[in-house]
Formats: C-alpha cells, sequence, structure tokens
C-alpha cells in the first residue's frame, strides 16, 4: 500500500495538465511499469480517445470491439491475453462515483500482473478519475481529448450544463446520452442527490442553436438556484416558469419533467410540464406512464404547478424520453411508435443503466436511416434499487 500513496502523493500534486505523465513516472518506479497511457470516452461514446500534450496524435480506439472498449463496458479491469515472459497489457476503467471517464491501460511485464497488483492499479485508475474531474476546471485538455471533431456552440453550452453520462448509489443508477452529440440544441437532463432524495429533471428544449441553448440554460439555473434555495419541488417548478416567463414573455417556453423521489421509501413526486415521456420496465414488460400533464414552463404568467405522486419498486427501471425519441419518422413517413419503443426498452433488460440509452438511440438511428437529424434525442434511463 506503500506504492499507492505514492502514486496518490504524485497525481495530487502533479499539475492540472500533467496528471498522466505523473501517473507514468510513479507506475514505473514503484510498479515496473512498461507504459501507460490515459483514454479519454468520447461525447458519442463510441471512441477513446487518447490523451496527450496534443490531441489527436495517436488513433481513437472503438469502444465496441476493442480490449480497452472491453474494460470500460464492463466497468471491470480486462488483461489482454499473453504468452509467459512477455509484458501483460492491462486496462482498467476510469470513472467517478459511477460516471464513466475512459480507461487507463498498463503495460507490466507478465509475472507482475497478479490479482493484488490489478486491483491496486483499479485504485490508482479511480484516484485518476477523480484527480481529472478536479483538474477540468484549470484545464482544457481532458475535455479536448474527449473530441473527436469540434462541438457547436450551443452543443459546447450544453455539455458544460450536464452533471455526466452516468452516476450511481446503493438505491439507484442512472445512465444518459444526448443525439446528436456535437450538435445538440435544447435537451437536457439534470440530477442531484442528498442524505433522502434525489431530484431528476428532464427536459426537452424549444428551438434551435444557440438560442435552444440559452433558453434551457436560464431554465436550467433557475431550477438549480430553487432546489438549492429548498423550496418544494412544485415551487421549483414556478419559480423557473417566472425566469423563463419573465425573459421571453411567452414568446419561447420548454417542457420540464421534474421528479423527487423519497431514497427510503420510494415515494416520486412529479411535475410534468410538457413533452418529455416517462416509460417503466418492470417484470419484462415495458409501459408509459402518464400525468397530469400541465404548462410548459415560460408559456403564461405566474403558472401555478402542482406535484402527483406514485412510486416505485425494487427492479423497476425508468425511461424518460424526448420527443426527438418517440416522434421521429422512417424516410417512408412511418413514426417510431410505441410498440418499437417497448421492443427497444425491453431488449436492454440485460445491460447496466449506463449502455442502455445508447442501445435505445442505437436502434432509434436504424428507424431514421440516413435522414438527417432535426431534432435533439435524449434518453435516461433509471434502475431502482431502494434502500434495504
Amino acid at each position: 500500500m506503500d506504492r499507492f500513496l505514492a502514486v496518490e502523493r504524485a497525481v495530487r500534486d502533479a499539475p492540472p495538465h500533467a496528471l498522466l505523465e505523473a501517473v507514468r513516472d510513479v507506475l514505473a518506479g514503484h510498479y515496473t511499469a512498461v507504459s501507460a497511457d490515459l483514454l479519454m470516452a468520447d461525447y458519442a461514446m463510441t471512441t477513446l480517445q487518447p490523451v496527450s500534450a496534443l490531441p489527436y496524435t495517436t488513433e481513437p480506439v472503438p469502444v465496441h470491439g476493442s480490449a480497452p472498449g472491453r474494460a470500460f463496458g464492463s466497468q471491470q479491469p480486462h488483461v489482454e491475453k499473453h504468452t509467459p515472459g512477455t509484458d501483460a497489457t492491462a486496462h482498467f476503467p476510469v470513472s467517478v462515483r459511477g460516471d464513466r471517464i475512459g480507461v487507463l491501460t498498463v503495460r507490466l511485464p507478465g509475472d507482475r500482473c497478479t490479482r493484488r497488483i490489478q486491483e491496486e492499479l483499479q485504485a490508482v485508475a479511480q484516484l485518476l478519475g477523480r484527480e481529472i474531474v478536479v483538474a477540468e476546471r484549470e484545464t482544457d485538455l481532458y475535455l479536448q481529448a474527449r473530441r473527436t471533431g469540434r462541438l457547436t456552440l450551443a452543443a459546447e453550452m450544453q455539455w458544460q450544463l450536464l452533471p455526466g453520462f452516468s452516476t450511481s448509489r446503493p438505491e439507484y443508477e442512472i445512465g444518459a446520452q444526448l443525439e446528436p452529440a456535437y450538435a445538440i440544441h435544447g435537451d437536457n437532463y439534470d440530477w442531484s442527490s442528498s442524505a433522502d432524495h434525489l431530484t431528476l429533471t428532464v427536459t426537452n428544449g424549444m428551438g434551435e442553436g444557440v438560442e435552444a441553448a440559452l433558453l434551457t440554460s436560464l431554465a436550467i439555473n433557475a431550477l438549480r438556484n430553487a432546489r438549492r434555495a429548498g423550496l418544494s419541488l412544485a415551487d421549483q417548478a414556478c419559480l423557473a416558469d417566472q425566469a423563463v416567463h419573465g425573459h421571453y414573455h411567452g414568446v419561447s417556453h420548454l417542457s420540464v419533467l421534474l421528479l423527487r423521489f423519497a431514497l427510503a421509501t420510494g415515494e416520486v413526486e412529479v411535475v410534468d410540464a410538457g413533452s418529455p415521456r416517462m416509460w417503466r420496465l418492470r417484470h419484462g414488460r415495458a409501459e408509459p406512464v402518464e400525468f397530469e400533464a400541465q404548462l410548459p414552463l415560460g408559456m403564461f404568467e405566474d403558472t401555478m404547478y402542482t406535484a402527483q405522486r406514485f412510486r416505485v419498486e425494487p427492479g423497476d427501471r425508468l425511461f424518460f424520453l424526448s420527443d426527438g425519441v418517440y416522434d421521429v419518422v422512417s424516410p417512408a413517413g412511418e413514426r417510431y411508435g410505441e410498440k418499437a419503443l417497448s421492443r427497444a426498452m425491453t431488449a436492454t433488460r440485460l445491460l447496466p443503466p449506463s449502455q442502455v440509452p445508447h442501445a435505445v438511440l442505437r436502434e432509434l438511428a436504424g428507424h431514421r436511416g440516413d435522414a438527417d437529424v432535426d431534432d435533439d434525442a435524449l434518453v435516461v434511463c433509471l434502475d431502482w434499487r431502494g434502500r434495504r
């Protein structure tokens, strides 16, 4: 464990842009590592991008069908097969509280790749992930490394609002994805947890480009402001409604599904203010869950909102979708209906939530074909385990 403490000290003392160099040096000195590389997941979660002083100096690695991608998808260390007397290449998932960031790849002498060493290197990968999250406040290196191309300005604004791709606690696990990842407009999701509650927000934005991103940014920050002030769920919606209407005077508005889960009981408060929809997969059966529809935020002045209640049970899987999913049409004009959605959701029952949104969006892309994407598509998946 002394060598792990040496890694921890070196990483914490390293400049924000030099975390990988610090890891390489200390792994070579204390673990006789031949090499160490960091791969960051791109915004579309389809490739793993190598981190270097100059991004894109080496080729990215696909998430599907690669050894690093296997570690990334399973969130378990993966050691490539090697013959005795040769070096072993091991891949360790880099994540923070369930949010998948990338993979740390380490090449070691074969006889040094023991189970104990693998456990220590997995701890190093988790330490590196936490330090990357902190370092991103001071350097663009890791954000640049996540890009296979340039983000639109609207997408840049949206990704800065988002809390991550996934998160987990003993009571629940969440995975989320937005497409087109490099050109999203106004769709958004947000979550926050406390000792006793999880608050989840799913937003279906209005408009295009920067204007859509500005509208969503105003609403999300108004909701956060109200939540952090300790207001009830209904009052959070009212405050955000006032903020949006006060700025846009009803010309622009946006739809929000706002939920607050009691972690101890599974009781849920919900304000349905617009078009995001919720589905539930329970005992292998997928079905939509309908709520009393209320007005979108900012449509009229001084709109009052009321919260409804329902309950989730351990084993429930919830899906939250924007209209860019359920309203998509095929080249032949066929709408992506409830039967197709139900099949896509049921087919994900063996996948972890972090992989579910990408799987659903892949089915959606197959239905859409080569048609141009003219609306954001948002999928959030929540697995409810409950509190024992």
